[in-house]
């Protein structure tokens, strides 16, 4: 019989295509179970939890994004397994030969004696797109190929995989088991050249017991392993989500040793008393016996479970004996049944006063079961950590052990930019403490099972999970002709089989408090089905699944993606959604992003049944890519030639692909800080938002600002705050009071930041955890000092169209009076703007203001002709002078660019806009510009309402009063204070992986560039004008337009400089439909604002310069 299926399964000569049958989803496969470790004592077991989890942000140090992540990974694999006695690794250089199909491969690949010696070496675990085989390829909804389900081309490469392996002597007498953590899409497998096995699900393991392929144990012979992957299956149909298509045996691959009798299986519970005093817990254990199945297994052997508290191990000396921290011992409880469907025997007992697990108080315990024989000798051993946790609901909330939590989440991908779908345990930490840093305390598995060791991870570091079958369809949408394989019989095991391979390898993790159906796979019968199996099997967590408009009977929770503010809040208020609302996916974070974030989290503050969600996503997901030079610079889709494909979707990241963070997590740190600082009618609040967590291990630095400068610092002591409650302080008895009360400044912000008194396991002591900063009301109207101008001779010449206003041995400035821009402007020799100054309407498009395709602002922007607008001047004349002041009024037209227009012609085309700009000039050398914009009501609105000019390059220290220091816009910078900061211009630039409007600075009041000397240009907002928004760039708003990979990107000669009177915001709430929010919009009505300018040297003081006035 075994002979038969085998004919049937065999991937080539018998015709029958295994792949394209989605009711044959694996052969020879062993079912699912958690992750065996195969312990010989249990001394043993806890030494390796003690090594496993001495794991810290140290760790992160030496996390690579290079090539020499290629024997990282490799590294990593074997210390995954190291301590583990019979547990091998199988990972290193295999022979590999890539085949075009599944027909096309080596005949008898997989034989002892097949020459191998011409293959070439892949590393396993590995894509092997990663390394120059085949090509990678990023879609996010439709498919790499024709959608004609179940069948995939028959041009499907296939890749053939060859090693060897011994078996140890001290392994005689034990069940040998092969371990495949993951392959993708669908493999067969031979050891001897012996058909072994058969599975699908590219990101779930699949096991094969081989006992009886294999050569002896301490044999000579070699055992020869061969596998054959190909890159497409009916499981790909199932495995539509949004990211690289990449294939291969990506994760570990294991050689297990068990006894005859053994653990293969077990369920760890914990069901708390109502006030959390004592727990309840109870372990299922599935004891694997099918080679004497006839023999009752506790006649012949007993079952002993142990818990014991990791919470003092690192205090101890490294030799402490670890079993000295036991903590319960669990008994066979024979009237206990087990999860239906799990045929296991039951142990239980309890603990008191446990040591809750939570994202802010990871406590964790280990789990030791062991299978002794009649004689008392242990037979098996097996281990995990495990938490005690109650995931619970009450109307409009998911309670984690009894508290309301808020989720700070985020989506992520396994991505890494050298490796694909590989992983590696230093750039996993590196994820886990940079989320950690940024106050983000959970993690959607965005959209599959991840690495068994992230789940290790998440539970040591404290991180909330919403763990994810890997089932999206999301390509059917567009193919309405074919029936839906939610809705299909023949769908229905491949789905369910996903769903139960998920959580029975996870279920002991206590970082998961939510499965999830799926993602993008519209809803069905079979999602019922899926929903009814994790009910039955796990009551104690709750179900998320979006499908089906996210409120249908299979999800527990409402989880809505991308729903606007609005729409959310409607929900929470609704009397009759009693479910709590977390969105699976909002603000997506594609370049230049993350616009309205804040709007989001007032609402989820201050609204029951909101509890936060999980932002899209976390890591761009660019790919390195060698460079025709020889550098490398990531690549997205299309980049390898790959059709079809998505372009750059695949770049939605809160960090670049080397997990750099990009600007917008300063503001997504922000948002979801626990600490809350707020100043209302005379009293600060300080509110701890933490749900476990006082305050005691947290220090509060006050420090006032006044126009930029610190005036006062020091300690807050505050008595420790509870969770969920606030220490309100009054205003007039507050430390910084007497700094506000002696100060003149015109402006004066409070900042309390809070910080760690100790080091973490994800950061060292003095991490800012929080920082808010309030503007402190002013005590009196501020009156600009008036400047008393001397007299000055200001010769003023006309020379043939150029007017020259010159301070003799001090200053000069050329206008060119038919262009209306200032041609030159030096100060004592030296150039401080080589060309400027002209209305600025445009900016390069972000992927945000792209989204929409002819709905979007870019297509609106364009079709209204402003990517080409130039200002012609319709007049250019002196107005007014006197011995220490010119005032020149320039009048310009904004017309679409025409190489043909005369100036005639622009007077009697459509204008778009007219900007009337009346140039006071004093003798002093300052320049005051005051601006008048007129807009066509056809204008769609506009990205910005300013003014550009250019500046030498040598003035590249750029010196800024207003929020900082990262780049912030005016829907993202509530994390941005408001204060003095100065930077390079070269560091100005935010090298997103396609260019665009990028380095913006909001609400500034001046900025200042100089060049090394201290010469240069200062500019500020000027009477009643508001701060503006600024930018200064080496790469002109044309260059960021053009380009399409930062790489590209060429300098000018000059720096460009804008200054804002509007800027539109960047929207975020989803990167395909015009989305800022209306406030952040810029209309086409009249505009009117005032800009002063005036030279400086290394002796100006800025703040003098800013609080002065000029005379009228």
């Amino acid at each position: 019989m075994v002979s038969l299926v085998a004919q049937l399964v065999f991937p080539s000569g018998y015709g029958q295509k295994v792949w394209e049958d989605p009711s044959f989803i694996k052969w020879r496969k062993r079912d699912a179970h958690v992750s065996l470790h195969c312990h010989d004592t249990v001394e043993g077991s806890l030494r390796y939890w003690y090594e496993r989890n001495n794991v810290d942000f140290l760790v992160s140090k030496s996390a690579t994004w290079n090539d020499d992540a290629v024997p990282g990974a490799l590294d990593s694999a074997a210390w995954w397994v190291k301590g583990l006695p019979f547990v091998k690794s199988l990972s290193d250089y295999w022979k590999f030969f890539l085949a075009p199909s599944p027909t096309s491969i080596p005949k008898n690949f997989y034989d002892s004696e097949f020459e191998d010696s011409t293959w070439e070496s892949l590393p396993v675990p590995s894509n092997w797109q990663m390394h120059g085989f085949d090509r990678p390829i990023y879609t996010n909804v439709v498919y790499p190929f024709p959608l004609d389900p179940p069948y995939v081309p028959a041009d499907n490469p296939t890749g053939c995989y060859r090693t060897c392996f011994h078996i140890p002597k001290e392994w005689e007498g034990r069940r040998i088991l092969l371990h495949f953590e993951a392959v993708d899409s669908a493999f067969h497998v031979w050891i001897n050249g012996i058909l072994v096995g058969y599975s699908q699900d590219s990101r779930l393991p699949a096991e094969f017991e081989v006992t009886d392929f294999c050569h002896p144990c301490g044999s000579d012979k070699k055992n020869v392993l061969a596998v054959q992957v190909v890159r497409w299956s009916d499981g790909s149909y199932l495995e539509d989500q949004d990211h690289w298509w990449l294939s291969g045996i990506h994760r570990d691959v294991l050689l297990l040793a068990k006894p005859q009798v053994f653990i293969t299986d077990y369920f760890f519970k914990s069901s708390l008393v109502e006030d959390f005093s004592c727990a309840d817990i109870q372990v299922e254990v599935k004891i694997d016996n099918s080679r004497s199945p006839k023999e009752s297994v506790l006649e012949k052997f007993t079952i002993e479970a142990t818990l014991y508290d990791n919470g003092r191990w690192y205090e101890c000396d490294r030799n402490a004996n670890l079993l000295s921290f036991e903590v319960a011992r669990l008994e066979l409880n024979t009237t206990l049944n087990a999860s239906p469907g799990f045929h296991a025997y039951v142990l239980s007992g309890k603990l008191e006063m446990p040591k809750l697990w939570s994202a802010e108080k990871p406590n964790l315990y280990t789990l030791v079961i062991i299978l002794k024989d009649a004689s008392g000798h242990l037979v098996d051993c097996e281990s995990c950590q495990v938490g005690i946790r109650q995931i619970s609901q009450a109307p409009k909330y998911l309670l984690v052990n009894g508290h309301p939590i808020v989720i700070c989440g985020v989506n992520r991908h396994e991505h890494h930019p050298r490796l694909g779908k590989t992983n590696m345990e230093s750039c996993m930490v590196k994820d886990l403490i940079l989320m950690k840093q940024n106050n983000i305390n959970a993690v959607r598995n965005s959209h599959y099972p991840q690495h068994p060791r992230w789940y290790e991870l998440c539970d040591l570091f404290g991180v909330y999970m919403i763990d994810e079958a890997n089932i999206e369809t999301h390509g059917f949408d567009l193919s309405g002709h074919l029936k839906h394989p939610t809705s299909e019989p023949s769908w229905a095991s491949s789905m369910l089989d996903r769903v139960i391979g998920m959580v029975e390898r996870d279920k002991n993790h206590a970082c998961i408090i939510s499965w999830s159906l799926g993602n993008e796979s519209g809803y069905g019968p079979n999602h019922s089905a899926l929903a009814g199996w994790i009910r039955t099997k796990d009551p104690l967590r709750v179900i998320h699944y979006e499908g089906g408009g996210s409120r249908t009977s299979s999800t527990d929770i409402v989880c809505p993606m991308y729903m606007r503010v609005w729409d959310i809040v409607k929900i929470a208020n609704d009397p009759n959604e009693t479910r709590p609302l977390i969105l699976c996916e909002y603000s997506h974070a594609m370049g230049n992003s993350n616009g309205n974030i804040h709007e989001y989290w007032e609402a989820i503050d201050s609204t029951i049944g909101l509890q936060g969600g999980f932002i899209w996503d976390w890591v761009d997901q660019g790919l390195l890519k060698d460079g025709a030079n020889g550098s490398k610079h990531w690549a997205y889709g299309g980049d390898f030639g790959d059709t079809p494909n998505d372009l750059n979707f695949c770049l939605n990241g809160l960090t670049w692909p080397d997990r750099t963070p990009h600007p917008a997590l300063n503001e997504v740190k922000y948002v979801y800080q626990p600490i809350k600082v707020s100043f209302r009618e005379g009293v600060i609040k300080v509110a701890n938002k933490y749900f476990f967590e006082t305050t005691e291990a947290l220090e509060f630095i006050w420090v006032v600002h006044g126009d930029g400068c610190s005036l006062g610092s020091g300690v807050l002591f505050l008595p420790p705050i509870e969770p969920q409650n606030a220490y309100d302080i009054e205003w007039e008895s507050a430390p910084w009071y007497s700094v506000w009360a002696s100060s003149s400044a015109a402006e004066i912000f409070l900042t309390i930041t809070t910080k760690l008194l100790n080091s973490t396991r994800w950061v060292e002591a003095g991490h800012i955890l929080a920082s808010t900063q309030v503007k402190l009301p002013a005590k009196r109207e501020c009156i600009p000092h008036v400047i008393k101008t001397t007299a000055t001779t200001l010769l003023v010449e006309n020379l043939g169209g150029i007017i020259k206003i010159t301070r003799e041995h001090f200053w000069e400035i050329k206008m060119n009076a038919q262009k209306g821009i200032i041609e030159s402007w030096k100060v004592g020799g030296v150039s401080i703007m080589n060309s400027g100054i002209i209305p600025c309407l445009w900016r390069a498009p972000t992927d945000n203001d792209r989204g929409g395709g002819p709905n979007s602002y870019a297509s609106k922007w364009k079709d209204a002709g402003l990517d080409n607008l130039v200002f012609h001047t319709e007049s250019c004349c002196i107005k007014n002078m006197t011995d220490v002041m010119v005032q020149i009024n320039v009048v310009y037209l904004g017309v679409q660019k025409d190489e043909q227009n005369t100036l005639l012609e622009a007077r009697t085309s459509n204008v778009m806009s007219k900007v009337d700009v009346n140039y006071k000039i004093y003798g002093s050398g300052d320049v005051i510009m005051e601006c008048n914009v007129q807009l066509s009501t056809d204008l769609p609105p506009l990205p910005r309402v300013g003014v550009e000019f250019q500046v030498d390059k040598s003035l590249d220290q750029i010196t800024w009063y207003g929020r900082g220091p990262f780049e912030c816009y005016p829907d993202r910078k509530e994390a941005a204070h408001v204060g003095i900061y100065q930077q390079n211009v070269n560091d100005m630039h935010v090298p997103y992986i396609v260019p665009g409007e990028c380095s913006g600075r909001a609400d500034v009041r001046w900025v200042v560039l100089q060049n090394k000397d201290g010469h240069g240009i200062f500019a500020s907002m000027y009477g009643s004008s508001p701060p503006m928004q600024i930018s200064a760039s080496y790469y002109s708003t044309a260059e960021l337009d053009r380009a399409t990979h930062n790489e590209e990107l060429v300098k000018g000669n000059d720096i460009e400089v804008h200054l804002d009177h509007k800027h539109m915001g960047l929207g975020g709430d989803d990167s395909w439909s015009p989305c800022v929010h209306d406030k952040y919009l810029i209309p086409p009505v009249p505009y009117s604002f005032t800009l002063r300018l005036c030279p400086v040297d290394a002796a100006t003081s800025c703040h003098d310069i800013y609080r002065s006035q000029l005379p009228n």
